[in-house]
């Protein structure tokens, strides 16, 4: 079995409040659960307005295939008008490699 999981770090534009935040951050994770089909939440930066980081996290049996589905979730979360992406950290895991 392998895990996966990317995380985006981004920056908002002319967002002012953590309601703001949520307005913009809440259909970013519903667009990205639905097309893709992954676990996607705000991972950190909660308490700032102006920044949020983004984890989405997948399981495959095949490495292939996961990479394939990340890299489409990177580009989709890329190609934000609205928001600066500002880095992109990715891992994959084989389940043996934990223990």
């Amino acid at each position: 079995m392998w895990i996966g999981w990317i995380e985006f770090d981004y920056l908002l534009g002319d967002v002012h409040s953590l309601k703001q935040k949520r307005s913009v951050t809440k259909p970013l994770l519903a667009e990205i659960r639905r097309r893709f089909a992954v676990t996607a939440a705000e991972v950190d930066h909660l308490d700032l307005h102006r920044r949020a980081a983004i984890g989405v996290a997948a399981v495959s049996p095949d490495a292939g295939h996961l990479v394939e589905l990340l890299d489409s979730v990177e580009r989709f979360g890329a190609d934000r008008p609205d928001i600066a992406l500002v880095a992109t950290r990715r891992r994959l895991l084989n389940s043996s490699d934990i223990d």
